[in-house]
């Protein structure tokens, strides 16, 4: 029985574990598809602060290092968005934490750009490369200091002085 792929992704995305449950039960190829934005069902659960569901896709095997057009990830959406729960979930899977994007920003660069100090937190005691620079020569740092928050740039120093 072929899926209406659209229902897989609504359910990622309003947090309906049982048809996600039942829709890869049925095929579970499912779990790598991706909508006309690159999505995958683990990057819109994730977005849409979805644990139950982030949990599941990722006992089910859903690949962490897949990303959108963008080429940003399930960890940097999670890292954008701000929930620290997800970002837990993410790194016990083994997720990349320094994989880059198509602007060369990594999960790092997200988290210190939008000030989740908890998360960024989390990211430098797994061992994120303070140094990762995007596109346009940025490093985390800098995006802190762009965004005048002195605890993120606090924080960011402290893991750069200490490596």
């Amino acid at each position: 029985m072929e899926i209406n792929t659209s229902d897989l992704f609504e359910a990622c995305r309003s947090g309906d574990k049982l048809s996600v449950e039942s829709l890869v039960d049925n095929d579970p190829g499912v779990i790598h598809l991706t909508d006309p934005k690159g999505y995958t069902p683990l990057i819109i659960a994730v977005y849409n602060n979805q644990p139950e569901v982030v949990e599941y896709l990722l006992r089910r095997g859903a690949r962490t290092d897949m990303h959108d057009q963008s080429g940003n990830t399930a960890l940097m959406g999670v890292c954008f968005r701000g929930y620290k729960n997800i970002v837990v979930m993410l790194i016990d899977a083994g997720v990349d934490i320094d994989q880059r994007n198509h602007q060369g920003a990594t999960a790092l660069t997200f988290a210190a750009t939008f000030g989740h100090l908890e998360i960024t937190e989390l990211l430098l005691k797994k061992g994120a490369d303070t140094n990762a620079r995007d596109v346009r020569g940025k490093s985390p740092l800098d995006h802190a200091v762009m965004q005048e928050n002195d605890a993120m740039i606090a924080l960011l120093e402290q893991y750069i002085t200490s490596t």
